[in-house]
Formats: structure tokens, sequence, C-alpha cells
């Protein structure tokens, strides 16, 4: 089995650091600005932003491995397996994400998860913490994009 790090990209270590801000501001800050507001709409203002962002922590890529048979995906909590057996082509394609339209899922809080729309990959599923070190992955019916910290390697390791 070889594992890679799933690296941190700029964008999102900005995105998840912003998040984290505005969940403790919110958390402090809230009480003090709506003081004349319902309690139950202030504790709404409060904790809605905190409860979202420990809602996407678990969903955070942690890292890769490949082992004979499957391509796994190291959560917080777990770990997501996609088997080898239906793999048809993997590339390196850096930045592939660009233009990329969310369709359901998480845009930046610890990671870039769930299901995607391009033009060039049509619908695909996002495994991803990096947006410049992706690796398009095709199979049968479905496109899964990663962001290993060494795509090219990730690549030549999987043709083998």
């Amino acid at each position: 089995m070889k594992t890679y790090q799933a690296p941190w990209g700029r964008s999102l270590i900005v995105i998840s650091s912003l998040l984290v801000v505005l969940s403790i501001a919110s958390v402090v800050g809230i009480p003090m600005i709506f003081v004349s507001v319902p309690p139950g709409l202030v504790f709404l203002a409060q904790w809605t932003l905190p409860v979202i962002v420990l809602g996407c922590l678990p969903f955070m890529i942690r890292g890769y491995a490949i082992t004979d048979d499957a391509i796994l995906i190291r959560r917080l909590f777990w770990t997501t397996r996609l088997d080898r057996a239906g793999l048809k082509s993997a590339e390196a394609m850096p930045k592939v994400m660009n233009k990329s339209l969310r369709t359901c899922g998480n845009g930046g809080g610890f990671s870039f998860t769930g299901w995607y729309w391009s033009k060039s990959l049509g619908f695909y599923r996002a495994f991803v913490t990096d947006l410049n070190r992706t690796v398009v992955l095709r199979f049968g019916k479905r496109t899964v994009v990663l962001s290993p910290e060494d795509p090219e390697d990730f690549v030549s390791e999987l043709k083998r």
C-alpha cells in the first residue's frame, strides 16, 4: 500500500480559516449586538454557522492510499473506498475543477467534496484539498477527482 498526503491549497486554507473566525465571532459577537431581539432568534443566529462548520469537519480529507484492489480516501473518522476494478483511466490534470459548478457538497469548509459539474468532465465526484494538484479518475459510468500531494506519482502508481 502506498500512501499520499492531502495537502491544503491556499484557497482551502483561506476559506476554512474564514469560516472558523466567523464562527467564533458569531458565538461571541451576536449576543452583544442583538440585545433587543428575542432570545430564540439570537441563539439561532449565534449557533447556525458554528454548527455548519462542525458539520463540515468530519468530511475533511486527510490523505489517500493505493492498494492492489482499491483507492482509499482517508477522512477524519472513516475511509471511503473506490474499487480499482472499474478504473478506466487516471490522469493528472492541474486545476481541472476551475469553472466547475457545485451541485451538492462542500465548497471549501476543510475540503472540496461532493458532486460537481463542468463542461470538460460532466458530472463528477470530488475529494479535493488542493485545487492546483488534481487527478481525474474515470470509471465506467462515473468520474472522480482527487488531489494527492504528488499527482504524477499517484497516476504512475495506479498504472502499475
